[in-house]
């Protein structure tokens, strides 16, 4: 690698990380290489500072691209391609979690509500339906959720994830001050604290 050892050291992890993340080693590198440039850059650059092939840099900027995650530009009498990565974190952040959702969420979302619709003609099948529902549930609520933070502008998320254990406080103060059955079997069960 043709880089600074801090910068080297980021974009070696990113590609361990990208690993675990389920993409190619090498991806991960190349963004990590994108986001951390002051100036967009070209194919040839990417080569030549990650030390990797020109077929590995163009694969890995398509799977960038196919993912939104990096921004084609070009330059005045120029006629390579220069990539770049959003400025905003918070953009490349909800960018990753909509194609994740896209890509993992709705098949399944999909998937479940085609088995739900079947039916069921014997006890394994109508227990098996009974936990896909479950799951169903779960997953739409995560969606219906993940729908209202997409919204929010992004000063108000960061307010939000802020508050962090503070929300489940005050909901326990409502939950003694207006009690209902949830609280109580929260209570009972020993949950609440």
């Amino acid at each position: 690698m043709n880089l600074p050892p801090l910068i080297q050291t980021f974009v070696l992890h990113f590609g361990e990380m990208g690993s675990r993340w389920g993409i190619n080693r090498t991806v991960g590198q190349i963004y990590a290489l994108l986001y951390l440039s002051r100036e967009p850059l070209n194919a040839e650059d990417i080569v030549e500072r990650l030390g990797v092939s020109r077929s590995n840099v163009s694969m890995g900027l398509k799977e960038l691209q196919s993912w939104n995650l990096v921004r084609l530009q070009h330059k005045p009498g120029d006629r390579r391609d220069y990539f770049s990565t959003p400025d905003d974190i918070w953009q490349i952040v909800r960018t990753l979690v909509e194609e994740r959702k896209k890509r993992e969420i709705d098949p399944t979302l999909t998937l479940l509500r085609e088995v739900l619709m079947q039916e069921s003609t014997n006890s394994e099948e109508r227990h098996a339906q009974v936990r896909m529902r479950e799951m169903h549930d779960l997953f739409e609520l995560l969606t219906d959720w993940y729908a209202d933070m997409q919204h929010l502008e992004t000063e108000r998320l960061v307010q939000l994830l802020k508050l962090g254990t503070k929300v489940q406080k005050i909901l326990d103060v409502k939950d003694r001050l207006f009690p209902t059955s949830g609280a109580k079997n929260r209570r009972s069960s020993g949950k609440d604290k």
